[in-house]
C-alpha cells in the first residue's frame, strides 16, 4: 500500500443494514469502501474499478450467487485471482468454509463470534503485513 493512499475493502453483504454498518466501521477506520449486496453486482464493480481492491469483505449466503460462487469466479479470473478475501458469515457449514479455504479465501469469520471492531481490526494487521 502506497503511503498517504486508503485500501480500498469491496464488502459484499445481502442485509442492507448489517452493510452499512459494515461501510460505516470500515471508513472510519481509515478505509475506502465501495459495496454490493451481490455477487453479479460485485462482479461488475471489479470489473469497473480502475485497480482491484485491497481486500474483499464477503458473506457466504448472497442471494442468486454464494459467496463460493462469487469467489470461484474471482479466483478464475488472472486479474482478480490474488485479491485477499475474507469470508465473514453465519450461514457456511464446515464444509463450505473447507471449499472457500481450499479456493483461497485468507480468513472466515463466523458472524456471532467476532465484533466489528475485531475483523476491521484483524483486515488492518493482514493488510499492513503486506498480505500474509
Amino acid at each position: 500500500m502506497e503511503p498517504g493512499k486508503k485500501a480500498l475493502i469491496l464488502v459484499i453483504e445481502d442485509e442492507l443494514p448489517l452493510l452499512s454498518a459494515i461501510q460505516k466501521k470500515l471508513e472510519l477506520s481509515g478505509f475506502e469502501t465501495r459495496t454490493a449486496q451481490d455477487g453479479s453486482r460485485a462482479l461488475g464493480i471489479l470489473k469497473d474499478l480502475p485497480k482491484p481492491p485491497s481486500l474483499i469483505w464477503l458473506d457466504y449466503y448472497l442471494p442468486a450467487m454464494s459467496g463460493l460462487e462469487f469467489l470461484t469466479k474471482i479466483k478464475a479470473d488472472p486479474k482478480l485471482a490474488g485479491i485477499p478475501v475474507f469470508v465473514v458469515s453465519n450461514t457456511a457449514g464446515p464444509d463450505k468454509v473447507n471449499a472457500m479455504i481450499a479456493l483461497g479465501a485468507q480468513k472466515y469469520f463466523l458472524k456471532a463470534e467476532k465484533r466489528l471492531e475485531e475483523i476491521v481490526e484483524e483486515i488492518r494487521q493482514y493488510l499492513n503485513k503486506g498480505g500474509t
